[in-house]
Order: structure tokens, then C-alpha cells, then sequence
């Protein structure tokens, strides 16, 4: 199952992807234990405990709510797709507003120089442990929303990544049980000011600016990714191939990322972790190309679809 949040005549709603639309996975259950014999307001009150239409106290229910997600897309599927758009169980993605699959995560801990072959193109060693760094969730763009290239830098340059979502939380993980705390995965951009990022040793301020963190289009739960080390990654820009990967490239994988990460913090569900980047990126090619308003930057990983998100230029956004 895929699942999308967006907002719908302002409500923000977790949707299960089906064909170019969506079904309401909150509205789909109640309809479902109507079916089954609840009044409204029982098979409500249940939808809101089992099924809510909060993507974070969804993964956060863990399994039961999964199940109950997939008894409502089943209900949905077997009935007359008229009525089931006359009660708002199934909507038209361009009735929507996509919004990243986890809108406001926990945290969001990426990891860099994860590839051996993006460490060497930047002239940097490969760590002992992994590196990780920290975005803040206000960054984060929808598929399909604009990347911002600032007033301040002319160096805005594309990573494309695999991302892992988190499903069950806990502290100091052991690798054997790390895939298990594993919701699903999706697609992220982690877009950088290069010149921001490397003109100290931290990376925060060239990794956190305003509408720079492409993440989505959807949430695809685990059980539908056969091998997460074993996808395909790429990055056009313009329709231009610019980075190719393969998540069997990592030098550390997910249980070992996952391990690493909750031997200092506890992981909650709906964080969020970029797994690191191919070799491709801009500001190592010769001569750098860097990222342009006007410009339309996608990334692809095998099995989970395309991020696709225009560029626009900041003074745009005031206007």
C-alpha cells in the first residue's frame, strides 16, 4: 500500500494511493463498519482511533491500523465508485493538494557521503561511522512544489536519495531488529546551498534553507519493497540524467544507519532518514552547474516513483 497525505477542502487527510486518485483511508473505514452494522457515529469514533486521518498517529498504531487500512481500500474497491465519490471515500489526485507524505516528522536525520563514489568525486574521506546531520521539517516541499533558489547563493545543487520513514520508535535498536522499525520508504531531494555548507564545518545552514527539501510523492510501506539495497536512483535535471546510483552502493545500510542513530536519540515514528546520495552531484562537475529558476529537477527510485519539482527564484515567492 502507498499512502499520501494532502489537504482537501482544508483538511489535511491520509489517503491510500488507487490508480490517479486517492482513497480516504479515515472516511473509507467508517463507511466500512457502516457496512458491517455501526451507526455513524460508532463507525466514526472507530475510524478515529484505528484509522485517523493523522499520518503520524497512523504509523504510530503500528500493524492494527495497516490491516484496518487495507480492510477499508478492499470495502472501497467492491463498491459502486459513484457513490463511493458521492461519500468522499475516493478523490481525483487534481481535486488535492499534495503535502509530503510525513508533513511534519519528528526529526529528519540524513546521512552524508554514503556512496563511495560521491565521498571521492567531493575530495572527501570515507567516514568510520556514519555522518549524519539534521533538517528541520519546515524545509520540507511537497511533489510538486516549488525548490526556492536564494537571493544569497548562486550554488543550489540536487541530491537525490532514497528515504527511510520510521514506524516503530525506540532507542538502541540492534541491527538484527532495525528493519522491522521500518514503516516504508519514499523519494527525497536533499537540496543544498553549496557555499553555505562548506563555508563552516557544519552543515546546517546549507542544508535547511526555506523550500529546499523535495520529499514524497508517497509513503510506500515496507512489505512492498522486495529489497530496499537494491534500487535504482536517478536525477535529471531539465529531462538531463545527472546522477545514477544503486542502494546496493552504500557503504552503510539501513540496519546499520537505523543502529548508529538510536544509539544517541530515540526514534519516533514518522522520522525521517535520507540515506545519502550517488555521485553526481553539481558542484563537482567541470565546470560546477548549480540549479536555475526555471530549471524542473526529478528523482526516481525504482519501485517508489518520481519526485518532480520546479525551481523558482526567491524574489518569486514575495511577489
Amino acid at each position: 500500500m502507498r499512502l499520501a497525505t494532502y489537504l482537501q477542502a482544508g483538511q489535511e487527510r491520509l489517503g491510500a494511493v488507487d490508480g490517479n486518485g486517492y482513497v480516504d483511508l479515515n472516511r473509507a473505514y467508517a463507511a466500512l463498519r457502516r457496512s458491517q452494522g455501526a451507526d455513524a457515529g460508532q463507525a466514526a469514533a472507530e475510524a478515529d482511533a484505528l484509522v485517523p486521518a493523522d499520518v503520524l498517529r497512523f504509523l504510530a498504531l503500528g500493524a492494527p491500523a495497516v490491516d484496518a487500512a487495507r480492510a477499508a481500500v478492499a470495502h472501497v474497491s467492491g463498491i459502486d465508485v459513484d457513490a463511493a465519490r458521492a461519500d468522499l471515500l475516493a478523490v481525483a489526485a487534481r481535486e488535492v493538494t499534495l503535502l509530503p507524505p510525513v508533513p511534519r516528522p519528528p526529526k529528519i536525520i540524513c546521512v552524508a557521503r554514503n556512496y563511495a563514489e560521491h565521498a571521492r568525486e567531493a575530495g572527501l574521506e570515507i567516514s568510520p561511522i556514519p555522518i549524519v546531520f539534521a533538517r528541520f521539517a519546515e524545509t520540507l516541499v511537497a511533489d510538486g512544489g516549488a525548490v526556492v533558489r536564494p537571493t544569497v547563493s548562486e550554488q543550489l545543487d540536487w541530491e537525490g536519495e532514497l528515504a527511510i520513514v520510521i514506524g516503530k520508535g525506540g532507542r538502541h535498536i540492534q541491527r538484527e531488529e532495525a528493519m522491522d522499525h521500518v514503516a516504508g520508504y519514499s523519494i527525497f531531494n536533499d537540496v543544498t546551498v553549496r557555499d553555505f555548507q562548506f563555508r563552516v564545518t557544519q552543515y546546517t545552514s546549507g542544508k535547511n534553507f526555506s523550500a529546499s527539501g523535495p520529499f514524497g510523492p508517497h509513503l510506500v510501506l515496507a512489505d512492498e519493497v522486495a529489497d530496499p539495497h537494491a534500487l535504482e536512483i536517478r536525477t535529471e535535471v531539465g529531462g538531463v540524467l545527472k546522477q545514477t546510483g544503486n542502494t546496493s552502493d552504500m557503504i552503510y545500510d539501513i540496519p546499520t544507519i537505523i543502529e548508529h542513530i538510536s544509539e544517541w536519540i530515540t526514534l519516533e515514528p514518522g522520522d525521517v532518514i535520507p540515506t545519502g546520495t550517488p555521485a553526481g552531484v553539481g558542484f563537482k562537475r567541470n565546470p560546477p552547474e548549480f540549479l536555475r529558476a526555471g530549471d524542473t529537477v526529478s528523482v526516481t527510485v525504482e519501485g517508489l516513483g518520481t519526485l518532480t519539482n520546479p525551481v523558482v527564484a526567491e524574489a518569486e515567492t514575495a511577489a
